[in-house]
């Protein structure tokens, strides 16, 4: 099933590199099928779980965010251009830069999560989707169950992504869009239509979103000397460094009932867990490429994150 239209996104400025992924080099798939990263044994993914705007529970999870939101409305879409980079995580650790979609209270929470992540085997920016229906008891990352339908044979779920942005050098980034289209939840990656979620996987996101974020988080599964992990989240510097130094999530925008996508300039709120150790910075350019959009992440572990 292909998506009859494609909304339309303000790009405010055209991609400056072509998105990569390391199979290309052997070509694509052939026309009616699809690619599928073999996954091997010793695979080891941290867990996706639902985003709550509270310090307590997050933190003693494991989980940090740093995060711009909207909620209480209600969302058909979601659209941003993240900046892509590698940071470094210790074993055990996940980094992510991504857009949520979610609605239903925390028992049962429907979301979709798309964006890039660093894991402790991949060491690269990968990219990746999640989705669930009861908050995680049912549903999966990637193409890992039966329930996302992928249509593309260009681009490979949880296979690596480049080029990478470099610290005060060359800025790399990936567009991302999520639209609802005759009842189904659609994913366009760059300008390719990847995909799309079954209205039939959900119960409260079959009807529409009631919120949305955007940002990043690092999970981590404990140290062994029980300080904060070095984990960094984004390029690994904080948002006052601003471009070429701090990851950014640009153009955000969410899609409404009437299929039009809006700038999310109106009721955007932000959250960073510990802001000490991961911070975010709001920022708005209407007459600029960028719209409305942030810089945010850290190094975690310092001084002043012990």
């Amino acid at each position: 099933m292909e998506s009859s239209s494609i909304p339309n996104v303000t790009n405010g400025e055209s991609y400056n590199a072509e998105l990569f992924q390391g199979w290309h080099v052997n070509g694509e798939c052939p026309e009616g099928t699809i690619p599928i990263r073999n996954s091997r044994a010793d695979e080891y993914y941290a867990p996706h779980t639902t985003p709550q705007v509270t310090l307590e529970q997050d933190y003693v999870a494991g989980y940090e965010y740093a995060t711009a939101y909207m909620e209480k409305g209600h969302f058909y879409g979601a659209n941003a251009y993240l900046n892509l980079w590698n940071p470094v995580i210790n074993d055990g650790h996940l980094s992510t830069s991504q857009i949520w979609i979610l609605s239903g209270t925390l028992s049962d929470t429907n979301m979709i999560e798309v964006g890039w992540q660093v894991t402790t085997l991949s060491k690269e920016p990968e990219l990746f989707i999640f989705w669930t229906r009861d908050n995680g008891k049912v549903g999966c990352l990637n193409l890992n169950c039966p329930g996302f339908v992928q249509t593309s044979r260009r681009i490979a779920l949880g296979s690596s992504l480049s080029p990478v942005s470099r610290y005060m050098g060359s800025q790399f980034e990936i567009g991302i869009t999520i639209y609802k289209s005759y009842g189904n939840w659609y994913l366009r990656v760059q300008n390719e239509v990847l995909g799309y979620w079954p209205r039939s996987l959900f119960t409260n996101l079959a009807a529409v979103g009631e919120k949305v974020m955007w940002g990043g988080t690092v999970y981590s599964s404990g140290t062994k000397d029980g300080s904060h992990t070095s984990a960094q989240m984004g390029s690994g510097s904080f948002p006052n460094e601003g471009f070429g130094k701090a990851s950014y999530i640009r153009n955000l925008q969410y899609m409404n009932g009437d299929g039009t996508f809006e700038d999310a300039d109106k009721g955007l709120r932000t959250f960073a867990t510990r802001p000490a150790c991961y911070n975010i910075s709001l920022e708005n350019n209407k007459k600029g490429a960028y719209r409305t959009h942030f810089y945010f992440g850290g190094p975690g572990f310092s001084i002043a994150c012990p």
